[in-house]
């Protein structure tokens, strides 16, 4: 498993009994979380730290109950990145902290290369992703089929002082997007998605992860350059495989053309512990 474990603003403190106590910056949160099935806390009296609590509803959703005032929205940053933090009504905040090890590669990977890398973004929600490949020194085409996301992710680029940089921001759905940019033949040398378990488009069209993902990617391999750097698929669906990712991109992206094949899990070290929160997996392709 990668570890995003170079955060500064970020913590997990405790997690017991389907919760896990996070740090932001300086506001402390308590939040679901499904794979944290054990009961006992590790450090009790750190949860009386609390600032605000999301708190599920038997009939479906849920909301926060804060134990001081909190502010709509505050920033965090990691390493020259600045993200917008915002308690929402479906319990996230608008960033998945573990994506740190993804960014990481990203950038790597970009400034390894002597010229300009064109990046793909799908299902790019508020725009981790797309800042860190800005950063880097990417263009980045960044499409999501929410209309609130993508405002997020440009107060996010704004917020890094990366406006300047040359981005794209799409609000579509991703498959019906990618088909009009092979019609216009256009091309990229880096793609990345991030894909829900269940979603829909911005008219409704529906998205499962197990019946539309191997389409998508093999839609994708249309757009990749004749000089490609990366593929990635992240995902957070439950009972698929990191393998699954992997031989995804086997019978697709390296079918094409061939490079190096990875996958595995990625997660959130707790503080002062050995525990460590599974937070999703990957599968990447990368030049060779």
């Amino acid at each position: 498993m990668k570890l995003a474990n170079e955060w500064k603003e970020y913590k997990i403190l405790d997690m017991a009994d389907g919760k896990k106590l996070e740090k932001w910056g300086d506001i402390v949160l308590v939040r679901p979380d499904p794979q944290i099935i054990w009961k006992d806390k590790s450090f009790p009296d750190k949860w009386k730290r609390a600032d605000a609590i999301y708190n599920r509803s038997k009939t479906g959703g849920g909301g926060w109950e804060s134990k001081k005032k909190i502010p709509n929205s505050w920033q965090i940053h990691y390493k020259n990145l600045t993200f917008n933090i915002k308690p929402m009504g479906f319990k996230h905040t608008g960033l998945f902290p573990e994506q740190a090890v993804n960014w990481d590669w990203m950038i790597d990977k970009i400034k390894s290369e002597k010229r300009e890398i064109k990046v793909l973004n799908l299902f790019a929600y508020t725009g981790g992703a797309t800042i860190s490949c800005l950063s880097a020194g990417a263009s980045v085409c960044h499409v999501d089929s929410s209309k609130g996301m993508t405002s997020w992710a440009k107060e996010n680029v704004i917020s890094s002082k990366l406006q300047e940089k040359k981005v794209r921001f799409i609000v579509d759905d991703v498959i019906k997007f990618v088909n009009r940019e092979i019609r216009r033949q256009n091309e990229y040398d880096a793609i990345i998605m991030d894909p829900p378990s269940y979603g829909r488009g911005a008219k409704g069209e529906v998205w499962q992860f197990e019946e539309n993902i191997y389409n998508l990617v093999q839609l994708c391999t249309k757009l990749l350059s004749k000089n490609p750097l990366f593929f990635l698929i992240n995902s957070y669906t439950t009972g698929i495989s990191s393998s699954v990712l992997q031989n995804i991109l086997s019978v697709t992206v390296d079918k094409k053309i061939k490079g190096k094949l990875t996958c595995g899990e990625i997660g959130l070290p707790m503080e002062n512990s050995k525990l460590v929160l599974p937070c999703g997996i990957y599968g990447r392709w990368e030049k060779e």
